[in-house]
């Protein structure tokens, strides 16, 4: 008889990186769905690359789908799993291996959270750039898997852009290495940018040299409310102009979202509740007093244009550190959701204040409609729409999303900013990519997945 598949990795990789039963139940595939039990064969808990690779030769052999767990914080259904796939759980891949000061590079596992590569560059005085609300639970593979955005696209890019190196395992268990730490090969094809942003369905990231910077030596930040859309674009374009590339992010709230974000007791709003879009930037320099004294300046010479109607600046650490609470702390608006639905969607920046209004509208003509927050990376033409639903039920969700998806097509927009399409998302692909890109795509997964074992059934169907 011959030997199951969870027999054959727990002989290969030894009892204590296998797990089944009950150790499988007791996890979870997404950290808003604690309560819903993993169905899985088996969890399996690789610590290196090599590990990595034995799995995926036996189960490329048996055919056996996969599913790769990272920080379990994506949006669109990419960790789900229906009872037939081996989980691997990158939980112990992680560790910084090497800061390179002088190449300023650091040398990572991919399941290294991204709050603890934050704190190591900081401790040798450089920045890793990449910033979001998950950060003290999303591991860097899944940042990679997914492209990651986050609160500082404007200035330093997607993750895409912080990656120097990678190593990847494919399908049948080779082992693709080129961890370098050169920014500039045009060697031929760049290959890592194959795996970065393809949701783990053509390879299992295991390691990646990030690009760092040096560590700025001022943050600066401020408040500013404003009633019309098109300020805020020429507010975005003023800003940006006179800050000469130290703007680093200029986030945007809706007055809904705002009033929501602010209305825990402990939470004093910065500004008043009646206006219609709340801007929050921030500006990254290396003079704490003179770059304080500039925003100052810009603000009043902003207010005086009348592009802003109020505004007010973030004074010390504190004042900074409660100013982003209520744009990063998404879990305040999450708990006042019933059945939430995001969105995470992009088009053109002077077509956003637009299309909010008339989604906004359609949205409330649909009974179940409890709540519409909007909010969002308006200098990088992403929004993010969280929905609150009397109901849950497929019917309804596909209501919704035909209203927010749809309009996108006209506007040369995308269904996923940044959060990927994993299982959710998966209908919709149709309307960001055209359908020789779409065919291009199925002919990579084919060509690096020949059995399809890898997030099977998750982005495109082969």
């Amino acid at each position: 008889m011959k030997p199951s598949i969870v027999e054959l990795l727990t002989s290969r990789l030894g009892s204590s990186k296998v797990l089944t039963g009950n150790a499988v139940h007791s996890r979870f595939y997404h950290i808003y769905e604690t309560d819903k039990p993993l169905n899985a064969k088996a969890v399996v808990l690789p610590a290196s690359t090599q590990d990595v690779s034995v799995i995926l030769k036996i189960c490329h052999e048996l055919c056996q789908p996969v599913v790769v767990h990272g920080g379990l914080t994506n949006l669109v259904g990419s960790t789900e799993t229906t009872g037939d796939e081996i989980v691997i759980s990158m939980e112990k891949m992680d560790g910084i291996e090497e800061i390179d000061i002088e190449s300023r590079t650091m040398t990572v596992q991919a399941g290294t959270i991204l709050e603890d590569v934050q704190n190591a560059a900081k401790e040798k005085d450089l920045m890793f750039p990449l910033n979001y609300g998950a950060k003290g639970s999303a591991q860097i593979g899944g940042a990679i898997s997914t492209n990651a955005g986050g609160l500082r696209v404007l200035r330093f890019g997607m993750t895409r852009s912080l990656i120097l190196g990678l190593e990847t395992v494919l399908a049948d268990g080779t082992i693709v290495s080129s961890l370098k730490k050169i920014i500039k090969d045009n060697s031929a094809y760049d290959i890592k940018h194959l795996f970065i942003g393809s949701e783990g369905t053509l390879g299992v990231v295991t390691k990646a040299v990030l690009k760092l910077v040096e560590r700025p030596r001022s943050r600066t930040s401020a408040f500013v409310g404003i009633n019309e859309y098109s300020n805020v674009v020429a507010f975005l374009k003023f800003m940006d102009g006179r800050l000469a590339g130290t703007l680093s992010g200029f986030e945007l709230i809706w007055q809904d979202t705002y009033v929501a974000q602010t209305s825990p007791s402990e939470i004093t709003p910065p500004l008043p509740t009646n206006y219609n879009y709340y801007v929050l930037l921030e500006s990254l320099g290396s003079d704490s007093e003179k770059d304080q004294e500039k925003l100052l300046q810009l603000l009043e010479e902003a207010l005086e244009k009348e592009l802003i109607l109020d505004a007010v600046p973030a004074y010390s650490n504190s004042d900074m550190d409660w100013f982003w609470r209520i744009r990063e702390d998404v879990d305040i608006m999450i708990s006042e959701c019933n059945n939430a639905q995001h969105f995470d969607i992009s088009i053109p920046i002077p077509e956003i204040g637009k299309y909010a209004k008339s989604v906004s509208e359609a949205l409330k003509k649909i009974p179940q409609l409890q709540n519409c927050f909007i909010f969002g990376h308006v200098a990088d033409g992403n929004i993010h729409l969280i929905l609150s639903k009397s109901e849950q039920s497929d019917a309804l969700i596909h209501q919704i999303n035909e209203v927010v998806y749809t309009p996108l097509r006209a506007l040369g927009g995308s269904v996923s900013a940044e959060h990927g399409i994993g299982l959710h998302k998966k209908r919709y692909l149709e309307i960001a990519r055209n359908a020789e890109e779409i065919e291009l795509m199925k002919t990579l997964k084919r060509t690096l997945d020949t059995k399809n074992i890898l997030n099977r059934g998750k982005v495109i169907d082969v």
